[in-house]
């Protein structure tokens, strides 16, 4: 993986889609968790189910461990069991492992247009449905997938677009997108202030540091969000380009981005 980016809810998706939801253990590596992460694998092994294990960089004590027991495996196991594993580039990752792995590499959508159209295509068709408010979730939804796309895309400009770079993922918006649809549902009025705060501040700004980019980010998001976002053909650049469109169906959505 690089930076930012985050397979997990993509991953548990797939195991839906494939009926192993639940027959799927996941764990997040690192200190002490090596006999936990064993565990899955020995109970994965016997059972037929899927193993998922997060962040090997952040155990390279246990790498070895892991390629012996990749080692091990053999045709004898059960035939539906698999191993996914998770990691950033490190040197001290095994490379037998690598070797006779599937390998994915996954990156943020390069560029506004990619990174908005990836979060539009793997939404959920009935959580984009299901507000009671349909038209300002709709909108809003939008203005926090191009604040996304923003936030994440400066950080190929080095200092220029953020001080620090920051790991900005899929799930700070996932997070945003369903506080976004309760706070609307709770409140008569749309509850802008709590909205920039809970996204510039907490969710994306919580890991934050350097003083100047956290009023960089809160100005970003007051861009997004705020009560012109509901009008139709609201400019979010001053080209022009960029629009808040009619509210429609996912795939109306899906046609404007492309």
């Amino acid at each position: 993986m690089s930076t930012g980016s985050d397979p997990v809810a993509d991953f548990k998706r797939f195991a839906e889609k494939m009926n192993m939801s639940k027959k799927c253990e996941s764990c997040s590596l690192g200190r002490g968790m090596g006999p936990t992460a064993e565990k899955y694998i020995e109970e994965g092994l016997n059972r037929g189910g899927w193993v998922l294990l997060m962040n090997c960089h952040l155990s390279t004590s246990w790498m070895p461990k892991l390629e012996e027991l990749c080692e091990n495996m053999d045709d004898t196991k059960h035939r539906d069991f698999r191993l996914w594993l998770t990691s950033m580039p490190n040197k001290s990752f095994p490379v037998s492992i690598l070797q006779n792995s599937v390998k994915m590499t996954l990156e943020p959508p390069s560029g506004l247009k990619q990174n908005v159209l990836s979060t539009y295509e793997s939404l959920d068709v009935e959580e984009f449905e299901s507000c009671s408010k349909p038209h300002v979730f709709k909108k809003l939804l939008f203005g926090f997938a191009f604040f996304h796309a923003i936030v994440q895309d400066r950080r190929k400009f080095g200092p220029i677009g953020w001080n620090i770079p920051y790991a900005f993922t899929n799930e700070d918006l996932t997070v945003s997108r369903r506080q976004l649809k309760i706070f609307i549902e709770t409140y008569e009025e749309v509850p802008y202030k709590v909205l920039n705060y809970i996204g510039a501040e907490i969710n994306y700004g919580g890991r934050v540091t350097d003083d100047k980019d956290v009023r960089l980010i809160k100005v970003i998001l007051q861009g997004y969000m705020n009560e012109k976002m509901l009008e139709d053909d609201h400019a979010m650049s001053r080209s022009g380009i960029y629009k808040s469109i009619p509210v429609g169906e996912i795939s109306d959505y899906v046609e404007y981005i492309k």
